[in-house]
C-alpha cells in the first residue's frame, strides 16, 4: 500500500460541501457588512448580537458575578435583622448599597435584566440550531470531494478487486462500525458522532431548564422557622411560624396541610478528649399527620435528614433548654407557669432569655403589675466561686438558673413586636436586695426564689428541651436537578465525542487495477481521526489487498499538513 502526500494548503471550493454542517454553530455575520438603515436594521443587528453564543457566555458570566454581592451582603428577604446590623457597622456604604439594590440582589432591576437577557439569548441561539440539527439528522452524508488527498487524514492503495466489490465491503465495514453510510457512483460516504451536537444542544437546553427552575423556585418558594417544645405541636399555617419568608408569587394556599408533635429529643456529646463537648448525634422524634384527617405516623428527624411531607421538607436546625418556671403572687396564687425557651450563645449551650409575666399578677397593695426576669441558664455549672457562669458541658450535668427581677410595665400593651429572649426594662423598676442592689439569685431545679417585700415567689420546677425546625418548600427543585444532570451529560458528550466523516472511493485505473482512496474529516483536529482511519483502512485492506501477495502490509495514513504517517 502506498501513501500520498497532502496537496498544497489552498483548499478549492469543491470540498466546501464536505466540510459544511459538521456543527450547528451559526456562521458569524461579516462585521463590515451593513446592518441596514433605520430602526429595523439596528433591531436586526441587536438581535443577531444578543442571540450569539458569545453574548450568552458574557451574560452567564455577569449573572455569576452579580450573585457575589448577594452572598457577601445580607439580604432583606433572608434575614432583615442581619441587614440592620450590617447597616450599623457599614454606615458609609449604606447609601451606595441601597441605590444599587444590594440588599435585594436577586429581585433587583439589574439582576433581573441580566437574567431575562440571558434567557432570551439562549432561546434565540438554541432554537435555530435545533432545527438545523434536525435537518442534519434527516439528511444524508455529503458526497466525496474530488480531491480526497486534500483532507487531513488520507490513505490509498491498489487492489485486484473490482470497484463494486471494494465499495460493498466498505459499506458493510462502516455500517458495522455504526457509521451512517450513503453510497454514490464510485464512492461511499459515511458519518458518525451526531451525539456531539446532540450533547451540545442538550447542554444549552438544560441551562434554560435550570434558569426556569431557579425562577420558579425564587417566585414560589417559602421558608419558615418554628421553635417547638417537647410535647408541643406545630401546624403548617402562617400564624404558627416564628419567622416566615416567601417568594413574590407565593400564596398562603400553597402551604401543604400537615402537622407534627415533638415527642422527644435526644442529643449526645463527646465526654472526654480534645473533642469534649462536641455533638455526636441530634435526633428529634415526631408524630406527624398529612391533611386535616391524616393518620398519625412516627418519624425521626436528624441534621441533614429532613422529613418530607407533600413537597415540603422539615429540617432540624438546633436545640436548647427551656426551664419550667412558676410565679406566685403575694397571696400565694400561681399566676404564671410555663417552660421558657433559652437562647444558646456558645457551644456548651450557655443560654440567656427572659421570663415575662404580663397578666394576672397583683402586688401586695392589690395593684396590677407586670413582672419580668432576665434569665441565664447553664446546663453544667462550674460551681460557686469558680469565677464564671458559663456552662462547662452541653449536657444536663449540673443545671443552674440565674434570675434578676423587675416589676412595672413590660411594654407589651403598646402592640409593638418584642424579642421574646430580651427584657425591655425601660418602664420597669428593679427589685432591690438588702444592700440596695438589683435582686438576683441562682436556683437549682426545685428551688424557690422569694421576691423582696413579700412580692411573691419564683420556683425553678424543672427543665424541658426544645428544637427549632425549618419548613421549606422549594418548587421545581427536581426540575433543576434534572437540568443539572442533563447539562453534565450533554457537556461530556460535546467534549468527548468527535463528529467525523469518512469517504471511500474505488475507481478502475488505466492499467485495470482498482485504486482505493480513504479519507477522513473531523470537526476539529484530533489524533483519534487518523487512528480510526488507519484501523478502518487496515480492515478494508484485508478484504481488498494489494496485488503483491508476498507479505500483506497494514494500511498507511497521511495526516496533517506535514503528511505524517498515522
Amino acid at each position: 500500500m502506498s501513501t500520498t502526500d497532502k496537496a498544497p494548503a489552498e483548499a478549492p471550493n469543491e470540498d466546501a460541501a464536505a466540510r459544511a454542517q459538521l456543527s450547528t454553530a451559526p456562521v458569524d455575520d461579516n462585521p463590515a457588512a451593513p446592518v441596514g438603515i433605520g430602526v429595523i436594521g439596528w433591531a436586526r443587528w441587536f438581535w443577531r448580537q444578543l442571540t450569539s453564543m458569545r453574548v450568552a457566555l458574557i451574560l452567564l458570566f455577569l449573572l455569576s458575578l452579580g450573585s457575589i454581592p448577594g452572598s457577601l451582603i445580607p439580604q432583606t428577604q433572608v434575614d432583615a435583622m442581619k441587614v440592620a446590623e450590617w447597616k450599623k457597622t457599614h454606615e458609609f456604604w449604606v447609601p451606595v448599597a441601597e441605590k444599587l439594590q444590594l440588599f435585594d440582589v436577586y429581585s433587583s432591576v439589574w439582576f433581573s435584566a441580566i437574567y431575562i437577557l440571558l434567557f432570551v439569548s439562549l432561546i434565540g441561539c438554541i432554537v435555530p440550531r435545533t432545527w438545523q440539527f434536525v435537518g442534519q439528522l434527516t439528511g444524508r452524508p455529503p458526497g466525496a470531494p474530488r480531491r480526497l488527498d486534500r483532507l487531513p487524514a488520507y490513505t490509498t492503495w491498489r487492489t485486484d478487486k473490482s470497484p463494486d466489490e471494494v465499495l460493498a465491503s466498505a459499506k458493510g465495514l462502516l455500517g458495522g462500525r455504526r457509521f451512517r453510510t450513503e453510497p454514490s457512483p464510485g464512492a461511499v460516504a459515511a458519518e458518525k458522532g451526531y451525539l456531539r451536537e446532540a450533547g451540545n444542544l442538550a447542554f444549552h437546553i438544560a441551562l434554560i431548564v435550570m434558569l426556569v427552575a431557579f425562577a420558579c423556585g425564587q417566585l414560589f418558594k417559602s421558608e419558615g422557622g418554628k421553635l417547638v417544645l417537647r410535647g408541643k405541636g406545630f401546624s403548617n399555617t402562617l400564624t404558627q411560624y416564628d419567622d416566615f419568608k416567601s417568594g413574590s408569587l407565593f400564596s398562603a394556599d400553597d402551604l401543604a396541610p400537615f402537622s407534627f408533635t415533638l415527642d422527644k429529643f435526644d442529643a449526645s456529646y463527646e465526654k472526654a478528649g480534645p473533642q469534649k463537648g462536641t455533638a455526636r448525634d441530634f435526633k428529634a422524634y415526631v408524630t406527624y399527620s398529612e391533611g386535616a384527617e391524616g393518620e398519625p405516623k412516627k418519624a425521626e428527624i436528624e441534621v441533614n435528614k429532613p422529613l418530607e411531607i407533600d413537597g415540603s421538607k422539615v429540617y432540624l436546625l438546633g436545640h436548647g433548654y427551656a426551664p419550667v418556671i412558676s410565679v406566685t403572687d403575694p397571696s400565694g396564687q400561681v399566676v404564671y407557669r410555663d417552660a421558657v425557651p433559652m437562647l444558646p450563645f456558645d457551644g456548651n449551650l450557655s443560654s440567656s432569655g427572659a421570663v415575662k409575666v404580663p397578666d394576672g399578677y397583683r402586688n401586695k397593695n392589690g395593684d396590677k403589675e407586670q413582672l419580668g426576669f432576665n434569665a441565664m441558664f447553664v446546663p453544667t455549672f462550674a460551681g460557686a466561686g469558680k469565677g464564671t457562669m458559663l456552662s462547662q458541658f452541653p449536657d444536663l450535668n449540673f443545671p443552674v438558673l440565674a434570675l434578676s427581677a423587675y416589676h412595672g410595665s413590660l411594654g407589651v400593651d403598646a402592640g409593638l413586636p418584642q424579642n421574646v429572649y430580651q427584657l425591655n426594662t425601660s418602664k420597669m423598676q428593679e427589685f432591690k436586695d438588702p444592700e440596695g442592689q438589683l435582686f438576683k439569685q441562682r436556683l437549682l431545679p426545685g428551688e424557690t426564689m422569694t421576691l423582696p417585700d413579700g412580692a411573691g415567689t419564683v420556683k425553678f420546677e424543672g427543665i424541658e428541651r426544645w428544637a427549632t425546625f425549618s419548613v421549606t418548600h422549594q418548587p421545581a427543585s427536581g426540575l433543576a436537578l434534572a437540568g443539572a444532570v442533563v447539562a453534565i451529560g450533554g457537556l461530556a458528550a460535546s467534549l468527548f465525542v468527535q463528529r467525523r466523516r469518512i469517504w471511500v472511493r474505488a475507481v478502475r485505473g488505466e492499467d485495470g487495477v482498482t485504486v482505493v482512496e480513504m479519507a477522513g474529516l473531523g470537526r476539529s483536529e484530533s489524533a483519534k481521526l487518523p487512528e480510526e482511519l488507519s484501523a478502518l483502512s487496515a480492515a478494508l485492506y484485508e478484504t481488498a489487498p494489494s496485488p503483491a501477495q508476498a507479505e500483506p502490509a497494514e494500511a498507511d495514513t497521511t495526516t496533517g499538513e506535514e503528511g505524517e504517517r498515522a
